[in-house]
């Protein structure tokens, strides 16, 4: 049965990486849970886990669908609003990735929609769900302030989502807005981005989550976040 007086999280890209990581923390304080992603199979299994220890449902779909978008608004209605969306779900596109000269167009169609029309299209689709006060965190990247050769789509559309959360917070104040570079990572799409390398020194995605974490607890202006740098300044404060 959902708790209608539970605090509510909708994360899409759920089943796997930085999204996962989210929702096993969340889960763990007693958040209820709405996850989507594409990979049904290993989104069940997430749904199965988290079931033991708090109230999850969870739908897949690809956020570019927008079929699967408008399912959301009355799953969220069911566990009485949202107070937290964490547009986490994104593509890389190709892998290796070439650059911009030989990127085919019809890819960087797809990464823009993924990255920024659907992040966009499910807020419009969530705006009545959306308590007051809800936070919303776009998961942004380094590559959206720094040129990195063969990062042109990825970067690009990184870029266009940071500008479109900074005018989504100036329009909707009665929210809070966040877009929040993560940093490196050992997740599948952080290795498709350096094929055949070795990535083991990447941190978990979990080790960014404390970062994530401030900006959902505690009361911070909207804008632009490394989560790392969250984690740091928290540390130099408590010592």
């Amino acid at each position: 049965m959902e708790n209608k007086s539970k605090r509510t999280a909708l994360i899409t890209g759920a089943s796997r990486g930085l999204g996962l990581a989210l929702a096993r923390t969340l889960a763990q304080q007693g958040w209820q849970l709405i996850l989507t992603a594409r990979n049904a199979v290993k989104l069940l299994a997430v749904q199965e886990e988290l079931s033991k220890i708090t109230t999850v449902d969870a739908i897949s779909g690809d956020v570019i669908d927008e079929i699967h978008l408008l399912q959301l608004p009355s799953r969220a209605a069911k566990m009485g609003g949202l107070d937290l969306v964490i547009n986490n779900a994104s593509t890389l596109g190709i892998s290796p990735q070439p650059g911009l000269l030989e990127y085919k167009i019809e890819v960087i169609h797809s990464v823009f929609h993924t990255n920024v029309i659907a992040p966009l299209s499910l807020l419009q689709k969530l705006k009545h769900s959306l308590k007051p006060g809800a936070r919303i965190i776009n998961v942004s990247s380094d590559a959206a302030v720094s040129a990195y050769e063969g990062w042109g789509a990825y970067g690009a559309s990184k870029a266009a989502l940071d500008h479109l959360s900074a005018i989504f917070a100036k329009e909707n104040p009665q929210w809070k807005t966040y877009w929040v570079d993560p940093g490196d990572m050992r997740t599948q799409m952080h290795q498709e981005a350096f094929p055949g390398e070795d990535i083991s020194d990447r941190p978990l995605p979990e080790r960014t989550v404390p970062g994530f974490l401030q900006l959902i607890e505690e009361e911070w202006p909207s804008g632009r976040y490394l989560s790392q740098e969250l984690i740091a300044n928290k540390k130099a404060v408590s010592v």
